[in-house]
């Protein structure tokens, strides 16, 4: 079978073999391609670490499938209890006769991709680019809390000040935080930063606004643009693919406090569990909790 290979995510290579040269596809991977862009029946192989989420799975699916050349070989694995086990239903639902394995926890489907592959324009149509909520804003199954205002950022957008001068968001997400921020404040630009593709061409969508300056990255790199800014707002996740990571809010404030001026604010929202307030004492000059609801604490913390 001809044609190039793809590979979405990062799959264990003693689960799955991926060839040198496969074009990266996944959303959460900076520079990535778009798999939406990945021309029609153009693939002779794919490797698919599938997300847990159904509907997110089963576009990433039908993606794979609509790329894929009539009998090119799909590889699309997943922990079992995070979506593994659905696979193979998934699959056969589309059309695909399915070869399962299991190994370390992950099911493993090999399947020859169909001439007529049944149903994924629906799955595409139901898990693509959409707008949500009374407000309509753009968002899409995958993007963190796509279908409504998570509770932590109505809490922080409760205790925002109005923000002026230079800022950004870390971890944007659909850019409904940065939205706010704009209209409030006397602010001169915004740098909104997310490491979700889909996010940052929801926000893109969301955010018509010249001062404002939306990037797929790593909040935690370091960013040229980024330096001696008056604030930063941010709800910093602590979930990477529905599993518990408390490694990535001090990563983010620790981010914030290297894009500040001396004397510039912070605003975060955290869980109240989070013990973040040593990462703070370590990073800032001074830091005080200014508001606490519904299971969430926000911090100002000065550089």
């Amino acid at each position: 079978m001809g044609g190039a290979e793809a590979v979405y995510g990062f799959p264990p290579p003693v689960l799955a073999e991926v060839e040198p040269g496969a074009k990266q596809v996944s959303p959460l991977v900076p520079g990535a391609a778009a798999i939406e862009e990945i021309a029609d029946e153009s693939l002779g192989r794919m490797v698919v670490l599938a997300p847990p989420g159904v509907l997110e799975r089963r576009y990433v699916l039908a993606q794979a499938l609509r790329a894929l050349q009539p009998r090119g070989e799909l590889i699309a694995l997943a922990p079992k209890t995070r979506g593994g086990a659905r696979l193979n239903v998934e699959l056969s639902a589309f059309g695909c006769v399915v070869r399962e394995s299991a190994k370390r926890h992950h099911r493993i489907c090999i399947a020859e991709a169909p001439a007529t592959p049944l149903g994924i324009a629906d799955a595409i149509a139901e898990a693509g680019p959409q707008q949500v909520g009374p407000q309509g804003f753009w968002s899409q199954p995958g993007v963190f809390s796509w279908n409504r205002l998570d509770p932590g950022s109505a809490v922080l957008l409760d205790a925002l000040p109005p923000l002026s001068g230079r800022g950004a968001d870390l971890g944007c997400g659909s850019g409904i935080l940065g939205r706010e921020v704009l209209r409030l404040g006397a602010v001169s630009a915004l740098w909104l930063l997310d490491i979700d593709g889909r996010a940052v061409a929801a926000a893109r969508r969301n955010i018509v606004d010249e001062r404002a300056v939306i990037l797929h990255a790593d909040a935690r790199a370091p960013h040229p643009e980024l330096t001696d800014l008056d604030f930063v707002v941010m709800n910093p996740p602590f979930h990477v693919a529905g599993e518990e990571d408390r490694r990535l809010g001090p990563a983010f404030i620790e981010a914030a406090a290297r894009t500040l001026r001396r004397g510039g604010v912070c605003r975060l929202v955290a869980n109240v569990a989070l013990p973040y307030e040593p990462h703070l004492a370590t990073n800032f000059s001074r830091f005080r909790e200014v508001a606490r609801a519904n299971g969430f604490k926000v911090f100002e913390a000065v550089r």
